[in-house]
């Protein structure tokens, strides 16, 4: 049985198998083993037997968010890959779509009988050209072989799927605005209920998942549920792409059981530190979770154990922070993505992004005051949950509020000593 389920058909070049290849390689199994053996609620059954938990930030029960969609409603209904991977230190969901386009259609397609779907979306960050390429040569091919079409496989089964590319805004990856995008309107979130689940695309059941998430699906249909919870060291199922970012000695990503720790991730697979710096602290699932320090680095990186220590797995794409870089200047540089991308629908996101990144600015030229930091702090709870539309403000908070907790006397010097620490460039 494989053991890296997601990238044992990756090729060291990268290049990505062709759909005759990935055939030969076991690609497509799952297809025809749901399509002509299995029912649709038997394939959610399934996932949702195996705990495959979201790999997009969320970590939402895959099989539970598929139960919420009607199976008996009218068609259209509508599947998605959310691909939109923005989110700063986070370059996991690449890999599968320059390398392994096939394992996410082939995903989707099993995905899309379970929910009786028959359109389904690939929404890809504007960025990504190489993976754009891939997915179109793979949808062009899975339809040459009637995988995709009318009447896949003689079951009565329809399935129509397109690439659709992004205009470039991190708040896509919020599955509401990326809805809005993808029928033309501005990406901003919308109000819940009605979930996406019951009026999602055009006002019809729609799923969003997350690319990594729909390349788990062909491996569990394969293989069954419980050889998937068999592969993880912790009761969240599967295996996981870590990444690892920041002044390591080989940044990269691996596929590792659900539930290696951070310590394993940072000084075996990514090589330790560079020389002559020291770790500090690392965000463990992008740049919207909050800081893990030290005392955190045998933490397992699985959804309940990193809540634990106070933060979240999120992508599981850690960012490192060493001992010489600027904790402030680390922070504001992530606030200043976060102003920028804000939709700007709601005031605080809208106006208290914009002068959180003017106090730390202020911080590092040497003009802070006293009161910054409690103005710091008194912004990390009016930008917190429930105080804004959507997550994007609240996630920016993260970073902020548990560098605040950990390295407090940063900031402070830079107020008492006027920048002592060299600042992190833009």
């Amino acid at each position: 049985m494989l053991e890296k389920p997601l990238t044992s058909h990756i090729r060291a070049d990268g290049v990505p198998l062709t759909l005759r290849e990935y055939e030969l390689q076991g690609g497509y199994q799952s297809v025809r083993k749901a399509l002509l053996n299995m029912t649709p609620q038997a394939v959610q059954a399934e996932v949702k037997t195996s705990n495959l938990r979201g790999r997009g930030g969320a970590g939402f029960s895959t099989g539970l968010k598929w139960s919420f969609v009607p199976l008996d409603a009218p068609k259209p209904k509508y599947l998605i890959a959310n691909a939109d991977e923005m989110e700063p230190g986070t370059f996991k969901d690449r890999l599968l779509l320059e390398s392994a386009p096939h394992q996410l259609i082939e995903g989707m397609i099993v995905s899309a009988y379970a929910l009786q779907a028959d359109t389904g979306f690939v929404f890809l960050r504007w960025a990504y050209h190489t993976a754009a390429k891939a997915i179109n040569t793979a949808i062009a091919e899975a339809y040459q072989a009637g995988y995709l079409g009318q009447n896949i496989l003689g079951t009565g089964f329809n399935l129509e799927m397109h690439l659709h590319t992004g205009a470039g805004r991190y708040m896509c990856g919020e599955e509401t605005a990326l809805l809005n995008s993808l029928e033309g309107k501005r990406a901003t979130p919308r109000a819940k209920p009605p979930f996406p689940q019951v009026s999602g695309l055009f006002g019809r059941p729609t799923i969003v998942n997350n690319v990594e998430t729909l390349c788990c699906i062909p491996h569990i249909i394969t293989h069954g549920a419980e050889w998937f919870q068999k592969l993880s060291l912790t009761a969240d199922a599967g295996t996981k792409i870590y990444g690892v970012s920041g002044k390591v000695r080989k940044p990269g990503l691996w596929e590792l059981p659900m539930g290696t720790t951070l310590r394993e991730l940072i000084e075996e697979h990514a090589g330790g530190m560079q020389d002559g710096l020291s770790f500090r602290g690392a965000l463990p699932g992008g740049a919207s979770t909050d800081f893990l320090v030290r005392d955190h680095l045998d933490v397992r990186m699985d959804y309940p154990s990193v809540a634990a220590a106070g933060s979240r797995l999120g992508t599981g794409t850690v960012i490192v922070l060493d001992d010489k870089t600027s904790v402030v200047g680390f922070v504001r540089n992530l606030i200043h993505f976060f102003a920028q991308e804000s939709c700007g629908f709601c005031t605080p996101c809208r106006e208290g992004l914009p002068w959180i990144e003017k106090i730390l600015q202020a911080m590092q030229s040497g003009d802070g005051r006293k009161d910054d930091i409690p103005m710091l702090e008194l912004h990390t709870r009016l930008l917190g949950p429930g105080n804004t539309f959507c997550a994007l403000a609240p996630g920016a908070m993260e970073p902020l509020q548990s560098a605040l907790k950990y390295f407090r006397e940063d900031f402070e010097a830079y107020i008492r000593e006027h920048a002592s620490l060299e600042p992190i460039t833009v």
